[in-house]
């Protein structure tokens, strides 16, 4: 999930370019991001398991030796993969919801024209951590323990947005939220369809509102007293 822009959602959207194999220490760096770059696209593309050494080392440019030299084993490429999308995609669908401030609601809202933004781009393969946890042993935990921590982080600030919101329960409607998003990821994968985020959107909505209304009402209440 090469570093994103905030205006342009990651999570398995990152370009690969093909360079020739270079060598030296000095490389590192750069053979690891064409490493990381090309994992993501191929494993979100095509399916982790699908996804063989000699096609990633063919799309990233590099040598055998050095993605075992930089990662060790396929599975600590894809680890790093996700991690690196799950640190990316936050960046840019936290900076989403921040970028223009206005109230908690106002940030709320903006959940689901980001999502139609994401769900409309070309290499829109869906949600990397989903993939990966639906396509593997599901009494695995290696791939679920990622996935929870990329999770945990992405509803926290919507339950601290919420909390701003004034809903009595904001762990509750994050994760309501979070149903929703998830649940708008894997019809946009499915349908190719960005729209699906405005459906989600009008889902979202009464839950919203009906947090702003609670507030609104304590608001009078102490007013009355």
């Amino acid at each position: 999930m090469a570093k994103a822009s905030l205006n342009k959602p990651s999570l398995n959207k990152m370009s690969s370019k093909k360079n020739a194999p270079h060598s030296g220490a000095g490389d590192d760096e750069s053979a690891r991001g064409r490493l990381l770059s090309a994992a993501s696209h191929l494993f979100c593309k095509n399916g982790i398991n699908a996804t063989g050494i000699d096609a990633i080392i063919e799309e990233a440019g590099t040598a055998k030796t050095t993605l075992y030299k930089l990662f060790g084993s396929k599975t600590n490429l894809v680890n790093a993969v996700l991690e690196s999308e799950g640190k990316q995609w936050r960046e840019w669908f936290i900076g989403a919801m921040e970028d223009g401030g206005g109230d908690a609601q106002a940030k709320l809202t903006r959940i689901f024209p980001a999502l139609k933004s994401w769900f409309a781009e070309e290499r829109f393969y869906g949600c990397p951590f989903i993939n990966a946890v639906g396509e593997h042993d599901k009494d695995a935990k290696q791939f679920r323990n990622i996935a929870l921590k990329h999770k945990k982080i992405v509803l926290g600030h919507i339950e601290k947005l919420a909390a701003e919101l004034g809903s009595s329960e904001p762990a509750m409607l994050a994760h309501q939220l979070g149903l929703i998003i998830d649940g708008a990821i894997v019809a946009a994968m499915i349908s190719r369809d960005p729209g699906v985020a405005d459906t989600a959107a009008l889902t979202a909505g009464p839950l919203l509102g009906q947090s702003k209304a609670k507030k609104k009402r304590a608001a009078d209440q102490l007013e009355a007293v």
